[in-house]
C-alpha cells in the first residue's frame, strides 16, 4: 500500500453498512422476462423518488424465525435469515406473500387477504399454517453502498418467482406504483430521464437481461453465492458523478487516489495537465489516442520537489508533451527511462532530455535486432535487472526517499522492462499489463513464453513488496495487482488452449483461417492485430511439442 505521507486524500473510516435485504419479483412474459419495481417515497432519506426492487433492513425478528420458514439443505443462517427479511418486507411494502401451505402448495391472494400488513407476518403465517418460503428465494448478488455516503447497507439482492394469482399493491407509504417492467425497458427509461434508478439498480438490470426466462435466473443462482459482489467506487467523469464497480477501468484508480471513497478525482483523459495518483506520481498522457494505443500513451514522473523526478515513457516525439512533462517537474528530471523501445514509448527521450540541458540520462535497455526498424533505441546506460533507482531528498520532515527497482520482462518486447516504487507499492508496468485489453506479443522481438514468465516474476515482485497497484502505459490505475496478473496469465493460456484446439481441428489451415477461429469472440477489425499474437501463440505449442 503507498505510504500515508504519498497518499492525495488519506484514508476515512466510512459509515457502517447496516444489514438489509431486498428481493426481484420475476415472472414470465412473451415478451420476456418481468421484474417488479415500486417508486421510493419522495421524502425518504435515501434515494427519495427512485425505482428499486422491495426491500429494507433486517431485524433481529428475521433471525428469530427461521423454524417458521422452508430451508434448502445447502442454504446457510444467514442467507435464511436475509430471504426472510426480503420476505417480510415484499409482504408490507406490496402485500406479495412467498409462503406454502402445509401441503406445499404457494400461498394463494385469499391467504394474502387474511394477513394483517401491520403485524409480525412470521407469527400469523404460523398461526394459519404457512412457512415463509425461503427455500424459493435465491442469492443473485451482493452490494455494499459506497463508501462516501452517510447512510449506507450491506444487501443481498435476492430472486424469487413471483406468486401466481396475486398482485402487487403499495403500501403507501414508503413504496407508490408498483410496475412491472422488463429489464431493458427500464434501463431504457432511465436514460430518457423518466425512470430514476440508482447504480447498483442499474448493473444489475444489466445483468438480469441476458437472461431469457426466470428459470434460467434461479438456475444460475442455485450455488447458494452470490453471482457478483460489489462496493462500487464514485468519481468525476465530465464534472459530473460516476460510479464503478471493481471490474470496470477506472476502479482501480479510484482506490489509489481516493481510498476513504472521496468523490474528488477527475477521469476524464486529457493531454493538457498533469494528473496527480500520489504525492509523488504524476501521469501525463500524450495526445496521440488510436486503436493501439487507447486514450494515448500515458508517461508518468515520479518524485517530488525534494528529491527530483524520474520521468517513465516520455512518449512519441511530440514537442508540446514533451515541454509538459518538463514543466510538471520543475525542469528537475533526474533519469529518464523507457520501460521499451516502441514509437510511442520512447522517441520522446532525446528531445526531453535536451530541455533538462543534457544532464538527465537516458536510461531502458537498447533494442535487440529483432526490433522493427521503428522501435531501434539505444539508451545512455543500460539498467540491470534488479538494479535500484533511488531519488532522495530532505525536508522539514527528515529524509524522502522514492526507489524504484528495476525489472526486466521480456515478452512485449525483448528490451521491456518494468518498475516498481517500493515504498509505495506501484508496479509500472509499461506495456506488459495494460488497462482495458491484452497486449500485444508480436514476433520476433515478441515472445509468448517469455511474456508469461514475466507475469510470474511480476507477480513475485508483487507479492514481495505488497505491491497492490499497477500504473500502466495505456488506460487507468489497476488496483488488486496480483489478481490482474493472475487473471491475464489465466487468459492466455485459456487462448492457447483455443489456439491448440483450432490448429488440431484444422491442421493445413492458414493463420487467417486460424484467427478467424481462435479469435472468434473479438470483432473482425481486431483480428488482423489478434493474428500477431497468434503466431506468437503457435510459436510456443510448435515449440513445446515432443522432440523439439
Amino acid at each position: 500500500m503507498p505510504r500515508p505521507s504519498q497518499l492525495l486524500h488519506p484514508p476515512r473510516e466510512p459509515a457502517l453498512p447496516r444489514p438489509a435485504a431486498t428481493v426481484l419479483l420475476l415472472r414470465d412474459t412473451p415478451a420476456g422476462i418481468e421484474v417488479l419495481m415500486t417508486r421510493r417515497s419522495p421524502t425518504a432519506s435515501f434515494v427519495p423518488g427512485a425505482y428499486v426492487f422491495p426491500g429494507g433492513g433486517i431485524d433481529a425478528a428475521d433471525a428469530a424465525a427461521h423454524a417458521l420458514a422452508t430451508r434448502r439443505p445447502t442454504q446457510s443462517d444467514e442467507h435464511l435469515t436475509q430471504a426472510i427479511a426480503a420476505i417480510r418486507e415484499s409482504f408490507e411494502e406490496l402485500g406479495v406473500l412467498i409462503a406454502r401451505r402445509a401441503d406445499g402448495t404457494p400461498a394463494t391472494a385469499s391467504d394474502v387477504a387474511a394477513l394483517d400488513r401491520h403485524a409480525p407476518l412470521a407469527t400469523q403465517c404460523a398461526a394459519r399454517g404457512l412457512l415463509l418460503a425461503a427455500a424459493d428465494v435465491f442469492v443473485l448478488a451482493r452490494w455494499i453502498t459506497d463508501r462516501d455516503l452517510p447512510r449506507r447497507f450491506d444487501v443481498p439482492f435476492l430472486v424469487a418467482r413471483m406468486p401466481e394469482g396475486q398482485t402487487p399493491v403499495a403500501d403507501e407509504a414508503e413504496q407508490f406504483e408498483p410496475v412491472w417492467v422488463r429489464p431493458r425497458d427500464a434501463l431504457a427509461r432511465h436514460a430518457a430521464g423518466d425512470f430514476f434508478i440508482i447504480f447498483p439498480t442499474i448493473r444489475t438490470l444489466e445483468r438480469l437481461q441476458r437472461h431469457a426466462t426466470v428459470d434460467a435466473v434461479l438456475a444460475a443462482c442455485a450455488g447458494d453465492k452470490p453471482l457478483w459482489t460489489s462496493c462500487p467506487r464514485g468519481g468525476l467523469l465530465a464534472g459530473k458523478e460516476e460510479r464503478y464497480m471493481e471490474h470496470e477501468p477506472p476502479y482501480g484508480e479510484l482506490a489509489l487516489v481516493c481510498p476513504g471513497g472521496q468523490l474528488l478525482h477527475a477521469l476524464d483523459w486529457q493531454s493538457e495537465q498533469p494528473v496527480p495518483l500520489l504525492r509523488n506520481v504524476q501521469r501525463l498522457t500524450a495526445p496521440n489516442p488510436g486503436f493501439m494505443t487507447g486514450p494515448g500513451t500515458n508517461s508518468y514522473l515520479v518524485g517530488d520537489p525534494r528529491t527530483g523526478y524520474v520521468a517513465i515513457d516520455p512518449g512519441p516525439a511530440d514537442a508540446a508533451h514533451v515541454e509538459r512533462l518538463w514543466r510538471a517537474a520543475g525542469g528537475d528530471i533526474r533519469a529518464i527511462v523507457c520501460t521499451h523501445s516502441h514509437p510511442d514509448h520512447s522517441p520522446g527521450a532525446r528531445p526531453l532530455q535536451a530541455l533538462c540541458d543534457g544532464r538527465s540520462p537516458i536510461l531502458g535497455l537498447p533494442s535487440q535486432p529483432t526490433a522493427r526498424a521503428a522501435s531501434e533505441f539505444t539508451p545512455d546506460r543500460a539498467l540491470q535487472d534488479q538494479e535500484l533507482i533511488t531519488l532522495s531528498g530532505r525536508g522539514p520532515e527528515g529524509e524522502i526517499t522514492h526507489i524504484l527497482r528495476v525489472i526486466h520482462t521480456p515478452g512485449h518486447a525483448a528490451n521491456h522492462l518494468c518498475l516498481l516504487l517500493q515504498e509505495d507499492g506501484l508496479l509500472f508496468s509499461g506495456d506488459h499489463i495494460l488497462n482495458g485489453s491484452t497486449t500485444v506479443v508480436d514476433p520476433p522481438d515478441g515472445d509468448m513464453t517469455a511474456y508469461l514468465d514475466s507475469l510470474d516474476k511480476l507477480d513475485a515482485a508483487c507479492a514481495a513488496h505488497g505491491a497492490d497497484f499497477i500504473a500502466p502505459a495505456h488506460g487507468h490505475v489497476l488496483g488488486s495487482a496480483r489478481a490482474v496478473i493472475a487473471h491475464l496469465k489465466q487468459h492466455r493460456l485459456a487462448r492457447e488452449a483455443k489456439v491448440l484446439a483450432v490448429m488440431r481441428a484444422d491442421p493445413g489451415g492458414t493463420m487467417d483461417d486460424w484467427v478467424a477461429m481462435a479469435y472468434d469472440d473479438v470483432p473482425p477489425r481486431v483480428w488482423p492485430v489478434a493474428k500477431r499474437s497468434l503466431l506468437a501463440h503457435v510459436e510456443r505449442i510448435q515449440a513445446m511439442a515432443p522432440g523439439n
